[in-house]
């Protein structure tokens, strides 16, 4: 039997914490939504510990995942997060956070946030989501999106129901929870 993120987990020095206070509770604020799928997108190829142990320097190097200011970013950041050894230098990545974090200010503008947006289409099945992210972001396949909506409240799997963290998630009403497309 494979072990779950809640069996491996709790107590480990990078996963413990994240494990027990962000992972699957809801998100609402654009910049703690932009993070987890700029971190998401980073960690394709690579272990979820190595996204961890390098989170402080993204969120430095992505000035704290402010999505207007990565919006406006232009060729000299581009450069100098191709340059930082602190975070995952590469050009794809660099660039769909680029323009994913453009995305979110559309998306402000029709939905009012980020969270917006997601609510506004919530409830949907994984394949459903993939191709609404597919077709909204850059660089977003099943994986990046399935990670992302469980980080985050919107599918549901983040935690066994036999884990302790599950009720406190479950206190918050996560969109999986609600079902119906209420909003928080």
């Amino acid at each position: 039997m494979a072990l779950s993120y809640c069996d491996i987990a709790p107590g480990h020095e990078w996963h413990g914490p994240y494990h027990d206070r962000e992972y699957g509770f809801p998100l609402t604020d654009d910049a703690a939504l932009f993070e987890r799928l700029v971190l998401e997108i980073n960690q394709a190829g690579l272990s979820w510990l190595t996204i961890l142990k390098k989170r402080e320097a993204f969120h430095r190097a992505y000035n704290g995942f402010d999505p207007v200011i990565v919006a406006g970013y232009r060729a000299r950041e581009r450069k100098r997060l191709l340059a930082d050894s602190g975070i995952v230098r590469n050009r794809l990545k660099v660039d769909a956070a680029i323009a994913n974090a453009g995305r979110i200010l559309e998306l402000r503008e029709s939905h009012v946030s980020f969270a917006g947006w997601l609510d506004a289409h919530h409830p949907q099945s994984k394949a459903g989501w993939v191709q609404l992210f597919k077709e909204t972001f850059r660089f977003t396949g099943g994986e990046i999106v399935g990670e992302f909506l469980k980080s985050t409240g919107y599918l549901p799997g983040a935690h066994a129901e036999s884990c302790p963290v599950y009720a406190r998630v479950a206190a918050r009403r996560p969109a999986w929870m609600r079902g119906d497309g209420s909003k928080r």
